[in-house]
């Protein structure tokens, strides 16, 4: 079963913010790009499909590297970016867990932080494995838990401004989530029927203007934007000087955040 009102309200929170986007999370979910293309198994000659490619920065990656490659998205105005991120892409509307292509179309598939996004990831890994050859790999990126000082921001932000966070938020169903650890993640590619899993963690310091950083929620994009638009003006207020003074110690000589973060990236071979 499809949660269907988690998957609507995720993709409520992306509507026409490609731009926002690309301006702040954006820039901090390009990072694993690279490994996730490894771990892939994308090189010159492979037929790959990026699902939910947003502005196509992985899309871009795939093309450098000499791959034939087909993004596809919900977002309308993340597909507009797309085509000028990856011109040489095939740029599709589509959405897991139903891919328009036949079984074993592709030699990999690339999920980066989308699983994230997905009511039932189960069945968007299910998905996955049918559009790729046997033989072929699947790869992924989520987010991990417990939440990194980056992720734990916004949340600490809101907290110390009083915001208290909604019991109407949609979410998955707990029989459809899972564990946002290693093993957790991994379990969720060998129950998708994957062979050889593997998952690692990547860790790194995102560095951002703190401006750009807060360009994102302050456009609704996420959890924290939709909590901002709820917010009378002098709240909003106040969650920004909260997140100025927690960001305050993150900041280098020249302004710059350098927000300590981490992502983990699975992959596995379709048999």
């Amino acid at each position: 079963m499809i949660d269907t009102d988690f998957d609507a309200h995720e993709r409520s929170r992306w509507a026409g913010r490609a731009e926002a986007y690309a301006r702040s999370f954006g820039r901090l979910c390009a990072y694993p790009a690279g490994a996730l293309l490894d771990a892939a198994g994308v090189r010159a000659g492979r037929r790959v499909i990026d699902v939910g490619t947003g502005p196509g920065t992985v899309a871009a990656a795939a093309l450098a590297r000499g791959a034939e490659v087909v993004a596809v998205d919900a977002e309308p105005s993340m597909l507009d970016a797309a085509r000028r991120a990856a011109p040489g892409a095939e740029v599709r509307a589509a959405v897991l867990p139903r891919l328009p292509f036949p079984p074993a179309d592709f030699d990999a598939a690339v999920a980066n932080f989308v699983l994230n996004h997905v009511g039932d990831p189960a069945a968007g890994l299910a998905e996955l494995r049918r559009v790729v050859r046997p033989g072929g790999r699947v790869a992924v990126t989520v987010w991990p838990s417990p939440h990194p000082p980056l992720q734990r921001l916004w949340g600490a932000a809101l907290a110390a401004a009083g915001v208290a966070m909604p019991p109407d938020l949609p979410r998955p169903a707990p029989e459809r989530d899972f564990p946002r650890t290693e093993a957790g993640l991994a379990g969720l590619l060998a129950a998708a029927g994957l062979a050889d899993v593997r998952c690692v963690t990547l860790t790194w310091a995102h560095r951002t203007d703190p401006e750009d950083w807060w360009a994102g929620p302050a456009a609704g994009i996420s959890t924290i934007g939709l909590m901002l638009e709820r917010q009378p003006a002098d709240v909003r207020a106040r969650v920004r000087r909260e997140y100025d003074r927690l960001t305050a110690p993150y900041r280098d000589a020249d302004g710059m955040l350098a927000l300590p973060t981490a992502a983990l990236v699975a992959s596995a071979r379709v048999g």
